[in-house]
């Protein structure tokens, strides 16, 4: 009977201190997307959305991402937190897991902070890195090595940490992600495919060294506005009747897509 209860008591440390449901992924097969998020202190506490990719460029290619409003009328530390225990699991702090990544898409610098607590609520406070970069994917890596040996059962995330003077849409992805290193999207080289100018205001034209099968231009929350196929190695498009703001132009060559952002005056 003592071996039993030794080896149980082996047993539910292990899985306490390996407990972890990560990466974050918000993919439907994966961690994150069917969680109990609450957000908080954010006025109206409008849900966590899990949406598609709004810009699946850069350093982040993945189809979902999680998507927080930051109210005007919330407060500076408005978050969203994972239900104790039963999302992100039971874990301890050790060397393997005290390096927290995590993707950010803004429109704003300002704050982001991650908070890991106790299930008796307790916590050693929030780690706050602002964004250096906006309306593009970056990655944000928190030090968690000061909290080595403390036992945690919930991540707290506050996706604008700042006085606000509008509502601010905050993408964030890959939580406990690798780290990232800046790849191309896919296997067509750069020179391939251009596009100018841009900023554009009326016409779009594209070059390629190869012929383009299609181009298909998406608004940032990914709706299909543009549609066109068979364009050859030059084409002009005509985006006079889009209004002002960031696309993405997706492009079809040899079978391989490339997207790039165009800003449109």
């Amino acid at each position: 009977m003592k071996i039993l209860n030794t080896l149980f008591l082996i047993f539910g440390f292990t899985f306490f201190l390996f407990g972890q449901n990560i990466p974050i992924d918000f993919e439907t097969n994966g961690n994150g997307a069917n969680w109990s998020w609450v957000v908080f202190e954010n006025s109206t506490n409008p849900p966590l959305e899990i949406v598609d990719n709004p810009d699946p460029t850069g350093l982040n290619t993945s189809s979902k991402v999680a998507k927080f409003t930051a109210l005007q009328a919330g407060q500076p530390f408005a978050g969203c937190e994972s239900l104790h225990g039963s999302d992100i699991g039971s874990f301890t702090i050790t060397p393997s897991n005290s390096i927290i990544r995590i993707m950010v898409w803004k429109s704003v610098i300002s704050d982001v902070g991650i908070k890991l607590v106790r299930s008796d609520n307790w916590s050693l406070g929030e780690i706050k890195i602002a964004n250096t970069k906006v309306e593009e994917w970056e990655q944000l890596t928190y030090d968690f090595s000061s909290h080595m040996g403390n036992p945690y059962d919930q991540i707290v995330i506050f996706p604008d940490f700042n006085a606000r003077g509008s509502d601010n849409i905050i993408y964030f992805d890959e939580v406990y992600g690798e780290e990232a290193m800046a790849t191309s999207v896919n296997h067509v080289s750069e020179n391939e495919f251009s596009m100018f100018p841009n900023p554009a205001s009326e016409k779009l034209f594209i070059q390629s060294t190869k012929e383009v099968e299609g181009i298909i231009i998406y608004s940032i929350t990914g709706k299909m506005l543009i549609s066109e196929m068979n364009l050859g190695f030059e084409t002009t498009l005509d985006i006079s009747d889009l209004s002002k703001g960031m696309y993405l132009v997706e492009t079809i060559i040899n079978g391989e897509k490339q997207i790039k952002k165009l800003i449109k005056n």
